[in-house]
């Protein structure tokens, strides 16, 4: 077993931690605070070429490992949870199912303008009545001619305001009685498509959270991704891999909170002595390092079978699980440590502590992902 990080993987995290420490941290809490969607930073990381870093080179991407994906979504994260986010779903949502379902015309007409920054990926998949039962879904894709016409919503959307393309599933006929869910290539300029962009949210208040409206929205037959009626099959696949990037995500942003409160309890002063030296503020430290340790080994395992084609659908799930409830943990203690001042908007653990919250409930539920983790060890 090899724990160390390959040459390439050390090169890209000595890059994406700099440019996250002189780009994106110093004015992560203004963007918070005034919900300024970073598109200066997402300009700046399309020219470093990291905005398709895991897709082949012959469509514009980098053509590097999930393993590295996932330190780039850490650091982001540490810096930002809002452009960590928005970052992850561009490459593990967005972008992921063209890579791994789209035809050739569709790669270098979709995925291509992707992977070079010209706009951001998105997926569509959550809907008002069809969250944790993604089955549930209502949008319905109806044939005629050439053309599929598509009615319905779709809720909680990352990027969708700064996305030409999204992927999404709707109902496209039954089969046996059931709904046979196919997804689709949509262009969100096409008439009858409105993304609207009024959440008000606990946290990543930075990043772009929006409501799909689909009124008689045409696409042509070929805008069908993969065969009719696999949507469905084909979207989990795509989520396996986004739990990847959520729980690199909750790294990161657990790596921030221990940092700052590490510092302040180390420079807090309190009975004349600096507040580091109380057993309880060091186990509480000692704690939230080693659960971020291994958290991040769960995470590299998950991708690194991810990059070995083996399967790794029960290690995302638990990675996802374990790394977003013990990021929430580390936040909360954080915020313990710093006492009143980490109630204040002033110091950064607050906003951890909102972000955070998030990834117990995005891409699957922690509820979601023990239904899961019990079904691959055969309950």
């Amino acid at each position: 077993m090899q724990f160390e990080l390959t040459q390439d993987q050390r090169m890209v995290q000595k890059m994406i931690r700099e440019f996250a420490e002189e780009e994106v941290a110093p004015g992560a809490e203004q963007r918070d605070k005034t919900k300024t969607f970073p598109r200066e930073i997402f300009r700046k990381l399309g020219d470093l070429g990291l905005l398709g870093l895991p897709f082949p080179e012959e469509y514009g991407g980098g053509g590097a490992d999930t393993i590295s994906f996932s330190i780039v979504v850490e650091e982001l994260s540490r810096a930002c949870g809002s452009t960590g986010i928005t970052y992850s779903a561009h490459v593990s949502l967005g972008g992921a199912p063209l890579h791994l379902f789209g035809t050739e015309n569709q790669k270098q007409q979709y995925l291509t303008p992707l992977c070079t920054g010209e706009y951001l990926g998105a997926f569509g998949l959550t809907e008002p009545n069809a969250g944790s039962d993604a089955g549930g879904t209502r949008t319905y894709a109806k044939k005629e001619g050439s053309e599929w016409v598509i009615n319905g919503s779709k809720c909680y959307i990352t990027n969708a305001s700064y996305a030409n393309n999204l992927a999404l599933t709707a109902i496209s006929g039954e089969s046996n009685g059931q709904k046979e869910i196919s997804a689709f290539i949509a262009p969100t300029d096409a008439p009858g498509f409105k993304v609207l962009d009024q959440y008000e949210k606990m946290g990543l208040h930075a990043s772009n959270t929006t409501e799909l409206v689909l009124e008689d929205v045409r696409v042509p037959e070929e805008n069908m991704l993969g065969k009719q009626g696999e949507g469905f099959k084909q979207f989990l696949i795509t989520l396996d891999g986004g739990r990847i990037g959520i729980g690199a995500m909750a790294v990161g942003i657990a790596q921030a909170a221990y940092e700052a409160a590490l510092q302040y309890a180390q420079e807090r002063q309190q009975f004349g002595r600096s507040i580091s030296k109380f057993q309880a503020i060091q186990h509480k430290l000692a704690d939230m390092a080693m659960n971020i340790e291994l958290a991040r080994m769960m995470v590299y395992k998950a991708a690194w079978l991810k990059d070995q084609n083996k399967r790794f659908t029960k290690e995302a799930s638990m990675a996802k699980l374990f790394a977003s409830e013990i990021c929430m943990r580390a936040c909360d203690q954080a915020v313990q440590i710093h006492g009143g001042y980490g109630y204040m908007r002033d110091y950064h653990v607050e906003r951890y502590f909102r972000d955070a919250k998030l990834l117990e409930i995005g891409e699957g539920t922690s509820e979601i992902q023990r239904n899961v983790i019990a079904r691959e060890i055969g309950c």
